[in-house]
C-alpha cells in the first residue's frame, strides 16, 4: 500500500516524503513543480501534473495502491492570497474538492491535510487552543479553513477520515543536508535573515519594536520542519489505527521574537546581520503562538529539535552549501 503525498516536492512536503521513506514506506508523489523541486523528492513515484486535472489524477490512483493521502498542494502567501483571492480559492479549494472526489471514488478513506494557524485570524488568547474561534483575517486562511470544512463533510457522506495540522512557521532543513527551504519569492522570516551573511541583501528589516513584548519585537511560533514532518506521519498513523476526524495545533508553546531570530543568525553564522527598524505593517499580532498540548497528548508528537540556535544552525548549512537553492545542484 503507499502513501500519496500532493504537494511533496515542496518544503514541508519533500521533508515528510524523506520522513516515509526512512520508516521503509512506499511512497507517491504528485507536484505541479510551480513552486516544488523535482530535486527535492528523494524518492518514491513522482507524477508531475495538476490535482485538478481529473484525468492524470485518475492515472496516479488507477496505477498505485493507495491507502492514504497527505494533503500539502496549495498557495500559501497571505500578500498575494490578498490580492488575487480567486487563485487561492481555484488552486487550494477547488484542488481539495478534487482531490476529495478521487479519493472517494477508489476508496482511499485518510487523508492528512497541512492546514495553518491562520484559520484562526486575530487569537482571542494565546497560547491558541483547537476550540478556539476560527476567523481567518487573510484569504489564504480562508481556504484553508474551507478546505478543512469540506473534509467535515466528506466525513460525514462518504466516512473520510481527516486529521487538519494547523501551524504557523517552519523553518530549518533536514539533517541529511539534501533538502531545505527554497521559496520564489522568498518571505519567511529566517531564510531571508539568512540572505545578509549570503551577500543577498545588505540587511534585515524589523517592522516595529514597539509591541508590547519582553523586548518590542513581534513573537511567532517557529518549528523544525522535519519535527513538523513527523506530526504528519504520526497522524497518519493515527487514521490507520482507525481514530477519527481531529484537529490539532503544532506549535511551541512559547514562541520567538524577531530580536532573539535575529540574535540566534548571529551566533550561528559569525556574521553583525544589520537590523533596520521601520514602521509596524498593519494587521500584524504582537504574539501568535499554538499551543500543542493536544497534539503531544493524542498523537505522540513531541520536537526533538526546539532550539532555535539548531533550527537557524540546519537552515544555515543549507543555503551555504545551496546559495541558489535547488539550482545549486544543477
Amino acid at each position: 500500500m503507499a502513501i500519496l503525498v500532493t504537494g511533496g516536492a515542496g518544503y514541508i512536503g519533500s521533508h515528510t516524503v524523506a520522513e516515509l521513506l526512512a520508516r521503509d514506506e512506499q511512497v507517491v508523489v504528485v507536484d505541479s513543480l510551480a513552486q516544488g523541486h523535482r530535486e527535492a523528492v528523494l524518492g518514491g513515484k513522482l507524477y508531475v501534473g495538476d490535482i485538478r486535472d481529473g484525468a492524470f489524477m485518475d492515472q496516479v490512483f488507477g496505477e498505485n495502491d493507495i491507502d492514504a493521502v497527505i494533503h500539502f498542494a496549495a498557495n500559501s502567501l497571505v500578500g498575494e492570497s490578498m490580492l488575487n483571492p480567486g487563485k487561492y480559492f481555484d488552486n487550494n479549494v477547488y484542488g481539495t474538492l478534487c482531490l476529495l472526489e478521487k479519493m472517494n471514488k477508489y476508496g482511499v478513506k485518510k487523508i492528512v491535510f497541512s492546514s495553518t494557524a491562520a484559520t484562526y485570524g486575530e487569537p482571542e488568547r494565546v497560547p491558541i487552543e483547537e476550540t478556539d474561534r476560527t476567523d481567518p483575517t487573510n484569504a489564504y486562511g480562508e481556504t484553508k479553513l474551507a478546505m478543512e470544512r469540506m473534509m467535515r463533510w466528506f466525513d460525514s457522506a462518504h466516512d473520510v477520515k481527516f486529521v487538519s495540522l494547523r501551524y504557523f512557521n517552519a523553518a530549518g532543513a533536514h539533517e541529511n543536508g539534501l533538502i531545505g527551504e527554497d521559496h520564489d519569492p522568498e518571505t519567511h522570516l529566517i531564510p531571508v535573515i539568512l540572505q545578509v551573511p549570503l551577500g543577498k541583501r545588505a540587511h534585515v528589516g524589523i517592522y516595529g519594536e514597539d509591541y508590547p513584548t519582553e523586548d518590542g519585537t513581534c513573537i511567532r511560533d517557529y518549528l523544525h520542519v522535519s519535527d513538523l514532518a513527523d506530526a504528519h506521519v504520526l497522524a497518519l498513523k493515527r487514521l490507520r489505527e482507525g481514530g477519527e476526524s481531529a484537529v490539532y495545533n503544532l506549535g511551541s508553546g512559547t514562541g520567538f521574537s524577531v530580536k532573539q531570530i535575529i540574535e540566534a543568525a548571529r551566533r550561528v553564522t559569525g556574521h553583525p546581520i544589520p537590523a533596520v527598524v521601520s514602521e509596524r505593517r498593519a494587521g500584524d499580532p504582537a504574539v501568535l503562538i499554538a499551543s500543542s498540548a493536544k497534539a503531544k497528548r493524542e498523537l505522540g508528537w513531541q520536537p526533538k529539535r526546539e532550539s532555535l540556535d539548531v533550527i537557524i544552525g540546519s537552515a544555515w548549512n543549507w543555503f551555504k552549501n545551496n546559495p541558489g537553492g535547488y539550482e545549486s545542484k544543477e
